[in-house]
């Protein structure tokens, strides 16, 4: 592959000042990423209280259902005595839901190693799946590219209730039909059959939606050691019962530091990420099957629409016998994170950074400080089909997030306009609405419903009019066809919808074209964490 960096495409200013390390951010953050930061927060770690043992016996029994590696059973076993850990999470996509996923996965195993190299320590790569999340419309999709456009393929068997992700399960032949009407948009490689097979194979080990992705990114990352949690592990609730009781009895405040905190992000110009209130309880509960957030009023935990009421005393007693029903929210699910884990650094997207500079306050509450703050790397991937495409056109890959290539489309179809039949026909047009003004003027002192039907009847020749302009334009689109279809596959590919191509593809379609080694020539990049966007050229 073709090492390259552009400037971050769509960087909010938030971003911007972030990756600046403006020091005006420190009122949102403890650690920016820099030497100092991991070094500052590596000697603070060590009076964070974790049990260590008791953590690393449940990731273990977690990732006892996956291959062994040996990778894996080294990083179980310096996390069970003195490893830090960078960590990061995602919700749990079919075929690992889109681009960003493996980006960020990437992102923690490089960082780790980054860092343990730096600080001469043990550093982990811990992945946390989003496994309690209960928005499957989110997650059942996958996209593909149909004649330069989306074109989105969803497993459909979804039950009709807020199940979450990990307690829905899936089914082994309908999963493979999903997966043969993506392969089906694939360009038949070498790889193809063999890629479809191995897919296929998975769905008949795999019985939710959170284990498919959890397999798949096992599958990717195992030799690179990289740990995975499923956030709805029940050894892994029952580990945070004691952490549950907090967030319930500091409830309240809770929400009001979150609520002051994103107040002075928005008066900082960067907006309200989480929209945050002051009676949210920042929790949910899971009954019959079902999972919902509940509200703080007036002492009580309440979701009014679907009956629930429980008092602070009641809701603690669940946290202790019953921690399995219950899950967290965006504002504490990086509070458990922090107190479940000895964490070095957060790798997040975009969003995610934004969500955190609301939480410093919060954090304090609880004598804890954020962990260094990462974002993950952000790629683009050139396919040798539109790197021909834009060889032939004369265009550098840059053009496509600049705006540049859309210019150039829309010139060579400006170009291509038969001006002279446009003007014939406006002056058709022209001249036959001037005939009808006439009829009309004359047909006006015998009553209105003469004038009405000369009206529609002018109406009804515009209308073929445009038809016959639109049809003449597309028969010269039609003549250009293969120019045009050009210019849509390389935007289709690289900055569908005007996004990064991360945000909507499956890492299945790279599989496919460049092969099995597809993520080893990602993790053998020379990628810097500096808030550029890294293009690869395959």
């Amino acid at each position: 592959m073709k090492f390259d960096q552009i400037d971050q495409p769509n960087s909010s200013p938030f971003l911007v000042d972030f990756h600046a390390q403006k020091k005006e951010l420190s009122t949102f953050f403890h650690y920016l990423p820099n030497k100092t930061s991991y070094e500052n927060r590596a000697i603070s770690l060590k009076s964070h209280q974790v049990n260590r043992i008791q953590l690393a016996n449940v990731v273990r029994e977690y990732m006892m259902q996956f291959p062994q590696n040996d990778e894996v059973d080294i990083h179980l076993s310096e996390l069970e005595k003195d490893a830090l850990v960078v960590i990061g999470g995602q919700q749990a996509g079919l075929l690992t839901g889109p681009l960003y996923s493996v980006h960020k996965a990437l992102s923690i195993i490089l960082l780790a190693k980054q860092q343990r190299q730096a600080l001469g320590i043990p550093v982990v790569p811990v992945f946390w799946i989003a496994g309690e999340d209960h928005d499957l419309d989110e997650i059942n999709s996958t996209f593909t590219l149909n004649q330069g456009r989306l074109q989105k393929h969803t497993y459909n068997d979804r039950p009709n209730r807020k199940q979450m992700a990990s307690e829905t399960a899936v089914e082994a032949e309908k999963l493979q039909s999903f997966i043969r009407d993506v392969f089906k948009q694939f360009t038949e490689t070498i790889y193809t059959k063999e890629l479809l097979r191995k897919c296929l194979d998975m769905t008949q080990q795999v019985s939710s939606y959170s284990h498919f992705f959890a397999v798949m990114m096992h599958d990717f990352f195992s030799n690179e050691g990289l740990l995975l949690i499923d956030a709805a592990y029940q050894p892994l609730r029952k580990y945070e019962s004691p952490y549950f009781v907090k967030m319930i009895e500091q409830a309240q405040e809770i929400a009001s530091l979150v609520v002051d905190q994103e107040s002075r992000f928005q008066q900082a110009g960067y907006g309200q990420p989480i929209l945050a209130s002051e009676d949210s309880s920042n929790l949910f509960i899971v009954e019959n099957g079902e999972r919902f957030l509940l509200k703080y009023i007036n002492g009580v935990f309440l979701n009014e629409t679907a009956g629930l009421r429980f008092s602070r005393q009641q809701l603690i007693d669940i946290a202790i016998n019953q921690p399995e029903r219950l899950s967290n929210n965006v504002v504490t699910r990086p509070l458990m994170q922090e107190m479940v884990f000895p964490v070095l650094a957060f790798i997040g997207g975009p969003g995610e950074l934004a969500y955190w500079a609301t939480f410093k306050t919060m954090f304090e509450h609880f004598d804890m400080e954020l962990p260094v703050m990462v974002p993950r790397l952000s790629i683009s991937i050139v396919d040798k089909k539109s790197k021909q495409y834009l060889d032939e056109l004369d265009l550098p890959v840059e053009s496509v997030f600049n705006g540049e290539l859309q210019s150039h489309k829309q010139k060579f179809i400006d170009d291509i306009k038969d001006d002279d039949a446009e003007a014939m026909i406006r002056e058709i047009q022209q001249s036959l609405e001037e005939q009808y003004q006439r009829l009309d003027n004359h047909l006006s002192n015998a009553g209105p419903t003469l004038n009405i039907i000369t009206k529609k009847n002018l109406e009804l020749h515009n209308k073929q009019f445009l038809y016959l302009s639109r049809k003449i334009e597309d028969t010269n689109l039609l003549r250009h066809e293969v120019k045009i279809r050009k210019f849509n596959q390389i935007e289709g590919t690289l900055f569908p919808e005007y996004t990064l191509q991360e945000r909507w593809f499956s890492p299945l379609l790279f599989l496919n074209e460049i092969g099995p080694t597809f993520i080893d020539d990602l993790l053998s990049q020379p990628f810097e964490f500096n808030g550029n966007h890294t293009i690869l050229t395959v």
